[in-house]
């Protein structure tokens, strides 16, 4: 049976995803101490059922964020959901923050526009989800390398599934560091309020209820980790699933209203994050194998996305696929399982979708012929959370 922290999962986790799948859909594994979990009809369920809880994000999430919206639940959950939500939907997110989308897209595209090539993650994709984040909050882009340096730290902690102290060390010092940073900007921004993302959590109230600093400052840095890692990773490994299949890159290029279709199958085929926890509250049973309550249970997304029982032909890229509805991709009906589905569904998935449209039209209307570098071949890196390491690129720059 393959392992999940070895180089060889690493290297191709989608042959060891078929593996599980067919031979064991539910398994101890004892390096990280849990169940896992491949097949859709298992994972969908849980991240749906009320039985299985986020409890394993107190000790998974809260060392490095402290307490987080994703640990709460029933009215609580609801309250707080609720003073969050509305900046990452509708009106808001158009009239309000589409400008600092499109001018962030913008600077980081003009910086390598006439050049004729680009390496995309490095780029573009790292810095673009960060800097806009960073500048919906209303805080100084002359910070973004801390921002940078903080944020690969949490996702370190987040996908440190062999325990490395030295791993650990440093999440927990990045939320020290975090604190020390936003802790006197929140108090400043509750005196003086501006028209900020940050101003506006501070002044949220539902029901009576508002946030405390802390929980302003757990929700950043739960928000430069998921909105940033998610995002970053998806931009690159659109790019690079459609230069892998030319016809696809050429119907997008010509009809840019395939992109959100695009992107949704991006996110089954490659998702951005490979794996999340549950917990369940009673004993349960999944594909024949008895839970204990209080387990822990890895949820493999990228195992679930390609299973062959959801999806036809599941391990090609086919923006056309007819069984993924692009109209739900990005919210609670989703099809595919990069968001996580229920009541803890990604409340910045149309946030990331808004960002991948702008950028992925402004990087077609600069590189209208873009192609892979000659000698190119883009590989994907990263056990937890996955996307191209690399993506080098050339194009004739746009006149």
């Amino acid at each position: 049976m393959p392992d999940i922290v070895s180089a060889e999962f690493a290297a191709d986790p989608y042959a060891a995803y078929r593996i599980f799948r067919e031979n064991a859909p539910v398994y101890w594994h004892e390096g990280t101490q849990s169940y896992v979990v491949s097949r859709y009809e298992d994972v969908s369920r849980a991240f749906r059922d009320q039985i299985f809880t986020t409890a394993n994000y107190d000790w998974q999430l809260e060392p490095v964020h402290g307490r987080t919206i994703l640990q709460l639940s029933g009215r609580e959950h609801a309250v707080r959901r609720g003073l969050v939500a509305p900046a990452f939907r509708g009106s808001e997110l158009q009239e309000r923050f589409l400008p600092v989308i499109e001018r962030n897209a913008r600077t980081l595209i003009d910086a390598f526009r006439a050049d004729g090539r680009v390496e995309l993650v490095g780029q573009f994709s790292t810095h673009f989800p960060i800097n806009v984040i960073v500048d919906m909050l209303g805080l100084d882009q002359a910070d973004h390398a801390r921002f940078q340096k903080w944020y690969t730290s949490i996702i370190a902690f987040l996908g440190n599934l062999t325990q490395d102290p030295d791993v650990a060390a440093a999440g927990v010092r990045t939320r020290d560091e975090l604190a020390a940073y936003m802790l006197p900007i929140i108090a400043r921004r509750r005196e003086d309020p501006g028209d900020d993302l940050l101003s506006k959590l501070c002044l949220a109230e539902v029901d009576g209820t508002r946030m405390s600093d802390e929980d302003i400052k757990a929700f950043v840095s739960l928000l430069l980790a998921a909105g940033g890692e998610t995002t970053d990773k998806a931009i690159s490994a659109l790019f690079a699933n459609l230069l892998a299949h030319p016809d696809q890159l050429a119907a997008v290029r010509e009809d840019r209203g395939l992109i959100p279709q695009a992107f949704a199958e991006t996110l089954r085929f490659t998702p951005p994050v490979h794996m999340i926890m549950r917990q369940p509250a009673e004993d349960v049973e999944l594909s024949g194998v008895a839970i204990p309550a209080g387990s822990t249970v890895t949820a493999l997304i990228g195992a679930a996305n390609r299973d062959p029982d959801r999806y036809a032909d599941p391990d090609r890229f086919d923006l056309f696929r007819s069984d993924l509805t692009t109209t739900n991709a990005f919210s609670a009906a989703a099809d595919h399982l990069a968001f996580a589905l229920g009541r803890h569904f990604c409340v910045g998935a149309l946030l990331a979708k808004t960002e991948v449209e702008v950028g992925a039209n402004m990087l077609l209307d600069a590189m209208p012929d873009v192609r892979l570098a000659e000698g190119a071949a883009p590989v994907e890196r990263g056990v937890f959370t996955r996307g191209p390491g690399a993506l080098p690129l050339e194009f004739t720059p746009a006149a």
